[in-house]
């Protein structure tokens, strides 16, 4: 694990790409003494979604309150077979939205979207994990890389950790009562169990949904762009912002600050892929460095700016992440772990990536310049569909 950072008398550790976060997330599972929740959007059936399958039967059987919730869509290729070993060892797993019947297709379609994005795990309420980073293998299969996917997640001790636990049992309740699994006096408790912030300015447990939370995780972006003096680093998956977004990031620029963004090189989906350089042309022109990621893809959503506040979680900055999911981040001011971030992030840059220079401008560049632009109104027009008209990007 890397460095441990005091904050606010909370302990954070930075862990990089799976290779850090599954065994540590596995010893704390093996750990647990009373509940381990658990929530992913991609619970893959391969070499790591066994291990910490295993990790999860071995809580239950010494005891332990396992509770599992998986992304309907995202966890969709999950065998049934995989749920019903979990639940045979006194797992409990519930699905978020699991579109499996023809009647779903009578629902609001802004409905069907609404998906759980969050990456979250609490062991006893006292350690807990945010981050970005799903549970399957962390090489991508058949992709030919050698390289893990660029990923992160934070594992914290106290009182935030509390907060966390708090609002998965709260969540995990609400599921509950939308499947009708629980029986009405346990599901008040959870619906009345608010996860209240915790005292600690320094750290931010910061939620995304469609009810009290909708544009938390945005806004502090927001306002960390805002303030920056120096230098902004963003490191985002699938980047495709709102206007207020990237006016934000084109004022910093302007008034000397250092803009720079890592994003996704490899095709992974390609609207959304080709839709990002559309943006390309304006964001350059105001000064923003923009690299893209060549050694295996890009998962990462995580931010530093001036060294000093730093974000880690599951949020995108594109419509999904605004508009459509729960989403989950940590926004931490603090200058070792903002450092230790900031130098992964710059190591990336500089050996695994490649600067997008005013060459992508010249008129040598029409053809991917059109696929770009047809790409971009294509997601506006969807966006639009979707009844989000005053939210699109």
């Amino acid at each position: 694990m890397s460095a441990r950072h005091q904050v606010a008398g909370n302990q954070l550790a930075l862990l990089k790409n799976g290779a850090a976060f599954f065994p540590q997330l596995c010893a704390d599972i093996d750990a647990a003494r009373h509940s381990v929740y658990l929530e992913t959007y991609i619970f893959a059936a391969d070499e790591t979604g066994h291990m910490i399958a295993d990790a999860l039967r071995r809580a239950a059987a010494r005891g332990v309150a396992v509770r599992v919730l998986l992304d309907g869509f995202g966890s969709a290729e999950l065998p049934q077979y995989w749920v019903d070993e979990l639940r045979r060892a006194e797992v409990e797993v519930q699905w978020f939205r699991r579109e499996v019947s023809p009647f779903t297709l009578q629902r609001s379609r802004k409905r069907r979207l609404l998906r759980l994005h969050r990456k979250l795990a609490v062991m006893d309420g006292k350690v807990a994990f945010v981050g970005g980073i799903n549970i399957v293998d962390d090489i991508p299969e058949h992709s030919g890389f050698t390289m893990p996917r660029l990923d992160y997640a934070v594992r914290v001790q106290g009182a935030v950790a509390g907060e966390i636990h708090t609002a998965m049992r709260r969540l995990w309740g609400m599921v509950s009562w939308a499947n009708f699994h629980r029986r009405s006096k346990e599901i008040k408790r959870f619906f009345l169990e608010k996860a209240e912030p915790a005292a600690v300015p320094d750290i931010a447990f910061l939620l995304r949904d469609n009810l009290r939370h909708r544009r938390d995780i945005e806004r502090a972006y927001l306002k960390a762009i805002a303030g920056a003096q120096h230098e902004i680093i963003i490191a985002n998956a699938y980047f495709l912002p709102g206007r207020v977004f990237r006016r934000v990031l084109r004022k910093a620029a302007r008034r000397g600050v250092r803009v720079v963004l890592l994003l996704q090189g490899r095709v992974e989906y390609r609207l959304q892929h080709y839709a990002t350089h559309a943006l390309y042309d304006q964001l350059l022109a105001a000064g923003v460095e923009i690299y893209e990621y060549q050694a295996s893809y890009l998962h990462a959503k995580a931010a530093v700016v001036d060294g000093q506040w730093a974000t880690v979680g599951s949020f995108n900055i594109d419509p999904f992440s605004l508009l459509l999911a729960r989403e989950a981040n940590l926004a931490i001011r603090h200058a070792g772990f903002a450092g230790e971030l900031r130098s992964s992030l710059l190591a990336a840059i500089d050996s695994d990536a490649v600067r997008i220079g005013d060459e992508y401008g010249r008129t040598g560049n029409f053809f991917g310049r059109l696929v770009a632009r047809l790409s971009y109104g294509v997601v506006r027009l969807l966006i639009g569909m979707l009844g989000y008209r005053g939210h699109t990007p």
